[in-house]
Order: structure tokens, then C-alpha cells, then sequence
């Protein structure tokens, strides 16, 4: 498959390709691709199946940002297609499907000039199709007028169904949280921004931290952060008490050639030992996270299920009263395209609900802004409907580890800009945004956001809603009027 690429009419010099993928049925990227190459305004795409595929990448929208589309799902031909107009059509396909199931069809005057604007320009690109240059300008056209109206779209959405939350009074004082950096909670004024904004936090667990020596547990940090926190009206969350990213492995975990046995029950000693020590402070647990995608051991599928389900039973078995929670990452499954042992996250969680593992929600985490799989910015249509796929589960959705910038860097142009260079008007928005959006949904619980504060260590640089010496950001200021109105109602 090929794809000319066109900028203001002309074939373009340079593209960057590093967060491209191919994708099959149900945006599922596809293993069969071999290469995706740019050369001379043409993205060569060589897979190993005849099965029709679209190519996802990063594109400049004038006027809108740098953000991951995609294409359709096309058929292999000679003949190269033209890129610009196929993200106009698929844009215009998602908005479609998205105003039939949301049932959105009532509109204000400049609401649907907006949307007749888009499809007349798609229309006129088809009819020059024969004509490249003029066909990629009308469809540059239409496509940024297709985004706009798509992120209007979800938030007319978000913002009917979030009225009759409000009314029916399905959010409260955790509906909002925040996670905890434990090397800043014995800071007073630290603390004291936590709890003036959110009712609901999570302590971050690291096994490596804990248990350096086999059988050897460090609890000191994490009693520590408990005794900080316990009796303040808060709702505790505390995990991921697994991860099988390198860096959460203990090393004597790592270093010993371990069969799968002993790897799954010391996980299993580890979970049994954090849920009993803590039961009594504890509401949730996220028991297990990035299993979907990050895999040290390289573990086969059923052992990515069986290990899930026994890291799920010895959480049951210590606490049977808090909730348990799956944590997923990457929720468009892009890393599935590159990185085997790993399985799209979706399916993932069906496997899960077919196997009978006993977890109460799952959480998806959000994370953009950063050159790095899973973490290029997408708009809100894209993200309204990905969190409308996790619904069919038929769990309690949680939101986990938010986080975009506050700060234009060099390196976010090759993670993506959402309307404007990122700075901290831009990252209030995105959030304001974002927020009505997943609160919008009835089968989402709760949203928590990464940092408080900015720090080094975070994922995405300068994400935190304070700066480091913790004054409010926009961002943080945001929340506090969203809090303020769910509190109200």
C-alpha cells in the first residue's frame, strides 16, 4: 500500500513516522507489518497478509494541533492513495457512527453549517480526485473543519449526559483524585494542596521499593504515608501492587532465572502481604497494571491470564471488601504492532471476563504528551470513543494516571500539540475538556490525575496541576471548579 502526501498542495518534503502503525479489523494494529517507509512525498506500507488495512500517524492539522489519525481500512492497489483525503474521510465516517450512537442530530445554525461545511469539501476533493494537489487542499479543509466539529460533538455529549449525572447525583467527593508523590508527603504544604482539592488519592506501589530481599519486606514508607493521610475524610486507593515493567521487579526477582511458578507466587506472597498489612486503610486496590502491554518475563498469553488471576485472588483473599482493579495502559493497543508477548488491551480485558478473573473495575490510564508508544496526543472524539469501547466490559471504568503538559518543549512536536503549543492555558483546557468528557459517561467512576505536583520522575515533563515549589497552576484552579460543582450538586 501506498500514500502520497500532500502539504498545502505539494507533495511534502519530510514526515516523521515514529508513532505510524498499521491496523486491521477492529483497530487492531496489525504484526504483519513489515516496514513503513516515507521517500519522496510516498508512505510505503509492506505487510504480510491481504487483508485490508489504515495506517495511523501523527499529522499537522492548520489550525488544530499535530495529533494521531488515521486512515480507513483500505485494499492493497498499485496505485498510490491520497493521504489527505483519506484522514478527511475517515474523520467524517467516525463522526457519522458517533451522531447515530449518541443519537446527536439537533443542532444549532453555525453547529451544522460546520458539519455541511466539512462534507462539501470532502465531496469536492472526491470529485477532483483525479487532480492530487487540488483534491489534498480541499480535503486538508475538511478534515480541520471535521475535527472541530468532532470535538464539539463530544462535548454536546459529554455535556447532556453530564447534566443528568449531576441531577441524578452520580458524582461525589472521590469522583476526583489525584496520585501521591511519596518523596514530597511529609511536606505540610504539600500535603495541604492535596486535601484542600481531592477527597480521593493513590499511594503508589513499587515492589521493587518493598521487598529487596526475598522475604524482606520495607514497609517504612508506605506506613508512613498512611499515618499522614489516615482520618482525613479521604477515600484510599493504593497500587499497582504488580507490574511487570523491569524497573517494578525487584532485582533478586530479575537477576535469578525463575520458572513461571515461583515468579507467580512470589507475586502472589507480595499482593498477600500489601492487602493484609493495609486492608483496614485501604478502598481500592489496583492489583494489577500494564499487563495488557509491558511483559519483562515475556510470559505467553495464558500466563498473562493466570497470572492476573492470581494476583486478583490474593487480593480477595486478604480484603474481601475493597475493590479490586485491573489497570490498563496504552489503551489503543499501539505497542501490539511492535512488541510480542503482549495482546491488544480490549481483548485483554475480555480474556479476563471470559476466564472468570475475579476483579471488580478496570482502569484505563491517559497519558499524552510524550514521544513515546501510547502517549501521542489524540483530540477528544478519539478519546470519548475509546473509553466508549471499554463499556462493553460491562465494568466500572475508572480513569488513571492523567497527565498532558504545561510546558512547550522541542521534543513535543514529535509527541503532538492539541490546539496550541502546550502551556498551562492549554493544559487547562485540555483537562476541562477531558474531565466532562469521561465524567459525561455513566459506566466511568472516578478520574485521578497523575502528579500533583510537577517533578523529575514524572512520565510526561511538567505535567503536575503545581509547579514544583507547588503554586497553582490553571490546570489545578480547573479542578477546583469542577470539584466545587460536583460537590454542590
Amino acid at each position: 500500500m501506498k500514500f502520497e502526501a500532500y502539504k498545502n498542495g505539494k507533495l511534502i518534503d519530510e514526515l516523521g513516522l515514529a508513532a505510524a502503525y498499521m491496523f486491521g479489523a477492529d483497530s487492531i494494529p496489525l504484526r504483519t507489518a513489515v516496514k513503513i517507509k516515507f521517500e519522496d512525498g510516498v508512505i510505503e506500507c509492506k505487510k504480510n497478509s491481504l487483508e485490508t488495512a489504515g495506517i495511523a500517524l501523527q499529522w499537522t492539522v492548520n489550525g488544530f494541533g499535530r495529533i494521531l489519525l488515521s486512515t480507513t481500512r483500505l485494499p492493497e492497489r498499485d496505485k498510490p492513495f491520497n493521504l489527505n483525503v483519506e484522514l478527511a474521510r475517515e474523520r467524517l465516517m467516525q463522526v457519522t457512527l458517533k451522531r447515530e450512537e449518541w443519537s446527536l442530530f439537533q443542532e444549532d445554525d453555525e453547529f451544522a453549517d460546520l458539519a455541511h461545511k466539512s462534507q462539501k469539501l470532502f465531496i469536492e476533493a472526491l470529485q477532483n480526485i483525479n487532480d492530487p494537489q487540488k483534491a489534498s487542499e480541499l480535503a486538508d479543509k475538511s478534515l480541520q473543519k471535521s475535527l472541530i466539529f468532532a470535538e464539539r460533538l463530544a462535548a454536546k455529549h459529554s455535556e447532556l449526559f453530564l447534566a443528568a449525572r449531576f441531577r441524578s447525583r452520580g458524582l461525589g467527593r472521590h469522583s476526583l483524585g489525584c496520585g501521591i508523590d511519596l518523596d514530597r508527603i511529609d511536606d505540610e504544604n504539600y500535603r495541604k494542596r492535596l486535601l484542600e482539592m481531592f477527597g480521593f488519592v493513590t499511594i503508589p506501589i513499587k515492589w521493587r521499593d518493598i521487598e529487596r530481599k526475598k522475604g524482606e519486606y520495607d514497609f517504612s514508607v508506605i506506613d508512613k504515608c498512611i499515618e499522614l493521610l489516615v482520618n482525613k475524610r479521604l477515600a484510599i486507593c493504593a497500587g499497582p501492587l504488580l507490574c511487570f515493567d523491569r524497573e517494578y521487579l525487584p532485582k533478586w526477582l530479575v537477576s535469578e532465572d525463575k520458572g513461571f511458578e515461583e515468579i507467580r507466587e512470589a507475586a502472589y506472597n507480595f499482593v498477600s502481604k500489601m492487602v493484609t498489612r493495609y486492608c483496614r486503610y485501604v478502598h481500592a486496590w489496583q492489583v494489577i497494571s500494564g499487563m495488557n502491554a509491558i511483559n519483562h518475563f515475556c510470559f505467553n498469553i495464558d500466563e498473562v491470564i493466570e497470572i492476573t488471576r492470581s494476583a486478583c485472588m490474593a487480593a480477595k483473599a486478604a480484603d474481601g471488601r475493597s475493590r479490586k482493579i485491573v489497570d490498563i495502559v496504552m489503551p489503543w493497543g499501539e505497542y501490539y504492532a511492535r512488541e510480542k508477548d503482549t495482546i491488544p488491551p480490549l481483548i485483554y480485558c475480555d480474556m479476563l471476563i471470559q476466564n472468570g478473573i475475579g476483579f471488580d473495575a478496570l482502569s484505563v490510564q491517559m497519558k499524552f504528551g510524550k514521544n513515546a508508544i501510547g502517549m501521542h496526543v489524540r483530540d477528544m472524539m478519539q478519546i470519548s470513543s475509546q473509553l466508549d469501547k471499554f463499556s462493553i466490559t460491562g465494568k466500572t471504568i475508572h480513569v488513571s494516571q492523567v497527565a498532558v503538559p504545561s510546558q512547550f518543549v522541542s521534543a513535543n512536536i514529535r509527541s503532538g500539540i492539541w490546539h496550541n503549543k502546550w502551556d498551562q492555558a492549554i493544559q487547562s483546557k485540555w483537562i476541562e475538556h477531558f474531565y466532562r468528557i469521561a465524567l459525561g459517561k455513566s459506566f466511568v467512576n472516578s478520574i485521578t490525575y497523575s502528579s500533583l505536583a510537577d517533578a523529575d520522575k514524572s512520565d510526561v515533563p511538567s505535567c503536575g496541576l503545581l509547579t514544583e515549589d507547588l503554586q497553582p497552576k490553571k490546570a489545578f484552579l480547573c479542578i477546583a471548579k469542577l470539584q466545587k460543582l460536583i460537590l454542590r450538586t
